[in-house]
């Protein structure tokens, strides 16, 4: 198993939203008809992508994405 650097590391991201039934919790309408934008390699893509999405449907106030910190889930910390 080989040592990996804090530069050679993934801190993978996952931007994905959907249209929640109110403004007032996060509660989807449709779980199928969620928007998986991406994974991302690190935060700055992953919140460039997000958000992009996010002021594309600006017109709907139901409608947010969110990004996911994949590598905390991945790696959790000990302790």
């Amino acid at each position: 198993m080989s040592e990996t650097t804090s530069q050679d590391k993934q801190l993978l991201h996952l931007v994905f939203g959907g249209e929640l039934t109110g403004v007032d919790e996060i509660r989807f309408k449709d779980l199928d008809q969620l928007d998986i934008v991406g994974v991302f390699p690190n935060y700055a893509t992953a919140y460039a992508a997000w958000k992009a999405k996010a002021q594309s449907t600006v017109d709907n106030a139901q409608m947010r994405y969110f990004i996911v910190h994949l590598h905390r889930l991945l790696d959790p910390p000990q302790g």
